[in-house]
C-alpha cells in the first residue's frame, strides 16, 4: 500500500473549531490542494457501504445527502434554467415563504438562443451561478437542450430552438460560464423529451440517424466541449426503457462513448425500477413516492427505488462494488468540483449588474419580424414626437410572466412589465392602457374558463380606445398557464388563445398604425399577419422585460435577435404534424419520429414537391411565415461575395479550409448582424438536408463600418451518421458552404471537393 493511502486510512481526525465544543472533520478528501481524484479515493476508502448507498437518493425535496461523518456536505439542487427558484418546503411542493429568496429573473432560454451570442450565454451562466451560490445551491437544473420539434410543446420556452448546433453552442457557453463559478449545471432532459403530452411514459421510436444527428447532438456537444458535471435523465422511454435509468443512453452512450464523468440525476419522479436504476446508469434518484412530482403518500425516502431496496441488494452482495463505488465517486466528484472546490466563486443575489445583464440579454434576443411603411414611413422605431397618445393593449403588458410555467417559475426581486417600461420611456402623459383580453390565473394542470361576455367587453373597450389613439402597441401572445407555455401540458392549438386573433383584427381596422408584440416561447399561427404593419417577437424576458422591449421599440437599441426556430405557416406545415397521431403526440404508448432528420428548416429548405411527397399531402405554397435565423434590423447590412481558401481536400479539412465574407453596415445607425454558415453535401449517397448550420458569429458594426467574418471548417461539419457502420462518415464529393442572414436568405455559396 502506498504512502498516500496509508495517510488516508489514518487521517480522520476531529479538531475543536469553536469554544462551544463543536467538532469538525479533517482528512485528505477535504484538502483542496490535492487532485480531485485523489480526494475521491481518500473519501471512498473511509466510507461504509451504507454511506455510499445513502448518497444515491433524496433526503428532502431538493437535497441529496453527503457524508456528515466525513465532513462531506449535502448536494443542494435548485430548479431554474432562468433563475434560482424560490425556496421549496423540505417535504412537499409548497413554497417555504422565505423573505430572502427573491432573485434576478433572467430571460427564458428561447430569448438567449435568439441572441445568437455565445459571450452573452457565458455571462448568463456565470451570473446565474453567482445567484446560486448566494442561495447555497451547488447544482442548477438546466439548461435544457431538447429539440424544438413541434410548436405545441409546452416546454419549448425552456429550450434553445430547433437546431442542434445552435442549441449545443449556446448551452456549452452557458455551462462553461456557470461551472467557472464552481456551480454544476445539470443539462436536461436526456433524451428525446420533446413534448409534455404523455411525457412520463411515452416510448419514442426514432431512426439511428435522427437520434445522433439531431437529438443527441446538443447533449454531446455540451458533454464534450464544456466538461459537463451533471445531467438529468428524462421522463420518457427510449427502446422501451425509461431514460432516467436506460443502459443504452446512460451507460453505453453517455458514460462510455462520450466519456461523461459527472453524475446522472433523475427528473423528479422519473425513476421506476430498482434493478434498472442500479444497473442502468442512474446515480441519484430525486422525487419518487411521497416527495415525487405531483402527489404525496405514506411512502418516505427509504422507499425510493435507490433507497432501502438498493441497500439491501448491496448488503446481500447482489451489486458489484464497482457499481456502488462508481455512483458514489460521481457524486463526490460533483461535490469536490462545487461546494468543496478550492475556489467556490462569488456570491451575488439580485444585484444591479445582474438586472442590467438581464436587460441586455432581453434586448439582444427580441426579434423584429415585420416593419412595413405607412404613408412612406416605417412604424418602428417609434418617433415619440409624432404621437400625442399611444395606446398599449393586452394582458401581457401588465401580467407577471415569471409566474406559472411549472418548475421554471421564479420570484424576482423586481419585474418591470412592458407597460411600465414603455411608460417610463415615452412618458405617462402619452401612454394609455386597455387590457383587451383576459387569460385567467397562472396555474399548473388546469385552466380558468373565461366567459365570452368578458372577452367581448374587454375587446370592445380596447377597440374604442384604439380609434382615438395616434399609435397602438398590442402586447399579447402566450403566457405560462397550463396548455400554453407550461410544463406537463402541451398547447391545444397553434393559433393565439383568448380570442386574440379577433382582437388584433379589430384593432388594426380601428387604427392601422398598430404594432403587435408577441410574448411567447413558441411560434403561433398568424392569419392576421398581412394586416399588421409591424410585428415584434419578444419572450419571457424576466426582471427587466419592460425595459428591454422599450429599448427596441424606441430605437435606443437596434434589434439584432434572430429566430431560433422556424414559424410554420400552418400546423400542417410542421413536419412533426404530417404523419398522423403516431408522429405526434403518439398513441399514448409509442411515438414514431417519422419526420426523421427533417426537423425545422431542414424540412422547409426542401423543394415544394419533395416536401409534399414526404408529408403525403398538399402544404402551404410557402411553408414558413418566418424562417430559422431570421430577424430584421433598423439598419442594412451588405455582404460581399464569400471567398473559399481551398478547393480539393482530404477528409481532414481542419485548418485547411476556410470561408471568408465581408459584411458592411450601409445604414445610418449602429447595429449587429448574425452571420450564419451552413454546409450542404451535394453528392451524398444518403438523403441529407440541403444545408445544416455549422457556424455563426454575431458582429457589431457602426454605420459605414465593415468586418471580415471567417468560418473554419472541421471534419465534423461534413459528416453524417451511417446506419450501416453505426458511425460518423464523410463521403467523397462536392460540398457547398452557404453564407446567410437566415435559412432562407442566402447571401452567397462557395463549393469545394473532398
Amino acid at each position: 500500500m502506498n504512502r498516500f493511502f496509508l495517510t488516508v486510512l489514518m487521517s480522520v481526525t476531529l479538531a475543536s473549531c469553536s469554544q462551544s465544543g463543536q467538532q469538525t472533520v479533517s482528512g485528505p478528501w477535504l484538502d483542496t490542494s490535492l487532485p480531485i481524484e485523489d480526494r475521491i479515493d481518500a473519501a471512498l476508502a473511509q466510507m461504509t457501504l451504507q454511506e455510499k448507498v445513502r448518497m444515491c437518493y433524496a433526503k428532502t425535496k431538493f437535497m441529496s445527502p453527503g457524508v456528515p461523518r466525513l465532513g462531506i456536505p449535502d448536494v443542494h439542487y435548485s430548479d431554474g434554467p432562468h433563475g434560482v427558484r424560490a425556496e421549496i418546503n423540505p417535504d412537499d411542493w409548497g413554497y417555504a415563504g422565505w423573505t430572502t429568496d427573491s432573485i434576478t429573473a433572467f430571460p427564458a432560454l428561447t430569448c438567449l438562443a435568439a441572441t445568437w451570442d455565445i459571450w452573452l450565454a457565458n455571462k448568463y451562466g456565470n451570473a446565474l451561478a453567482e445567484e446560486a451560490i448566494a442561495r447555497d445551491k451547488n447544482v442548477m437544473l438546466g439548461p435544457g437542450v431538447n429539440i424544438y420539434r413541434t410548436p405545441l410543446n409546452g416546454r419549448n420556452f425552456e429550450y434553445l430552438g430547433e437546431d442542434p448546433f445552435l442549441a449545443g453552442k449556446m448551452a456549452t457557453n452557458y455551462v462553461q460560464g456557470m461551472q467557472s463559478n464552481a456551480v454544476a449545471a445539470c443539462l436536461k432532459h436526456f433524451i428525446l423529451n420533446d413534448q409534455e403530452e404523455y411525457r412520463g411514459h411515452i416510448n419514442v421510436k426514432v431512426s439511428e440517424r435522427a437520434f445522433n444527428e439531431i437529438y443527441a447532438a446538443p447533449f454531446k456537444a455540451v458533454v464534450k466541449d464544456a466538461d459537463l458535471w451533471s445531467i438529468m435523465g428524462s421522463y420518457n422511454k427510449y427502446l422501451g426503457t425509461h431514460c432516467s435509468h436506460n443502459d443504452t443512453t446512460l451507460n453505453k452512450i453517455l458514460k462510455q462513448e462520450w466519456g461523461f464523468d459527472g453524475m446522472v440525476v433523475t427528473d423528479w419522479g422519473g425513476c421506476h425500477n430498482t434493478n434498472e436504476a442500479i444497473f442502468g446508469g442512474l446515480d441519484v434518484e430525486m422525487g419518487s413516492y411521497t416527495n415525487g412530482l405531483t402527489s404525496e403518500s405514506a411512502f418516505g425516502y427509504e422507499d425510493y427505488y435507490l433507497g432501502r431496496a438498493y441497500r439491501e441488494k448491496a448488503e446481500r452482495g447482489e451489486v458489484p462494488d464497482s457499481i456502488i463505488n462508481d455512483k458514489a465517486r460521481r457524486i463526490l466528484r460533483t461535490l469536490f468540483r462545487t461546494t468543496l472546490a478550492a475556489d467556490r466563486g462569488q456570491a451575488a443575489q439580485a444585484t444591479k449588474d445582474h438586472f442590467e445583464l438581464s436587460r441586455e440579454i432581453g434586448a439582444e434576443g427580441i426579434v423584429l419580424l415585420k416593419n412595413a411603411a405607412i404613408n412612406g414611413k416605417k412604424l418602428l422605431p417609434i418617433d415619440i414626437h409624432q404621437y400625442h397618445t399611444i395606446l398599449v393593449v393586452g394582458e401581457n403588458a401588465t401580467r407577471s410572466l415569471c409566474k406559472g410555467g411549472g418548475s421554471s417559475e421564479l420570484k424576482p426581486q423586481r419585474e418591470v412589465s412592458p407597460l411600465e417600461g414603455l411608460t417610463e420611456r415615452f412618458g405617462m402623459d402619452k401612454i394609455k392602457y386597455a387590457q383587451g383580453y383576459v387569460s385567467g390565473r397562472p396555474m399548473y394542470g388546469h385552466v380558468d374558463i373565461i366567459p365570452k361576455a368578458t372577452e367581448d367587453s374587454l375587446r370592445a373597450e380596447a377597440v374604442a380606445m384604439a380609434r382615438e389613439a395616434d399609435l397602438v402597441i398590442y402586447v399579447g401572445g402566450l403566457n405560462k398557464n397550463h396548455n400554453q407555455d407550461c410544463e406537463d401540458g402541451d398547447r391545444l392549438q397553434y393559433g393565439l388563445p383568448f380570442a386574440q386573433p379577433e382582437l388584433i383584427d379589430e384593432l388594426v381596422k380601428a387604427n392601422p398604425k398598430t404594432v403587435v408584440v408577441l410574448i411567447s416561447g413558441n411560434a403561433v399561427e398568424m392569419p392576421w399577419l398581412d394586416k399588421v404593419p409591424a410585428l415584434v417577437q419578444s419572450w419571457y424576458n424576466g426582471s427587466a422585460a419592460g425595459y428591454a422591449l422599450a429599448d427596441i421599440l424606441s430605437g435606443d437599441i437596434c434589434p439584432s435577435g434572430k429566430t431560433p426556430f422556424s414559424y410554420p405557416t400552418t400546423l400542417a406545415d410542421c413536419p412533426a404534424h404530417q404523419h398522423g397521431v403516431i408522429c405526434y403526440p403518439g398513441d399514448s404508448i409509442n411515438e414514431e419520429y417519422l419526420d426523421d432528420i427533417f426537423v425545422g428548416y431542414r424540412f422547409h429548405d426542401l423543394p415544394q414537391a419533395k416536401k409534399e411527397a414526404l408529408a403525403g399531402r398538399k402544404l402551404s405554397p410557402k411553408t414558413t411565415r418566418f424562417p430559422f435565423g431570421f430577424g430584421l434590423s433598423y439598419t442594412t447590412f451588405y455582404y460581399t461575395k464569400p471567398e473559399i481558401f481551398a478547393s480539393s481536400l482530404t477528409e481532414d479539412v481542419r485548418g485547411h479550409l476556410s470561408v471568408k465574407v465581408t459584411v458592411k453596415n450601409i445604414g445610418n445607425v449602429p447595429g449587429k448582424e448574425v452571420v450564419q454558415f451552413y454546409v450542404g453535401d451535394a453528392q451524398a449517397s444518403v438523403e441529407r438536408p440541403v444545408k445544416e448550420l455549422k457556424g455563426f458569429e454575431k458582429i457589431a458594426l457602426q454605420p459605414g463600418e465593415e468586418k471580415v467574418v471567417t468560418f473554419i471548417l472541421s471534419p465534423d461539419d461534413l459528416k453524417f451518421w451511417d446506419e450501416n457502420t453505426h458511425s460518423w462518415r464523410i463521403e467523397p464529393g462536392e460540398f457547398n458552404v452557404y453564407v446567410a442572414s437566415s435559412a432562407e436568405d442566402v447571401k452567397g455559396v462557395v463549393s469545394f471537393k473532398i
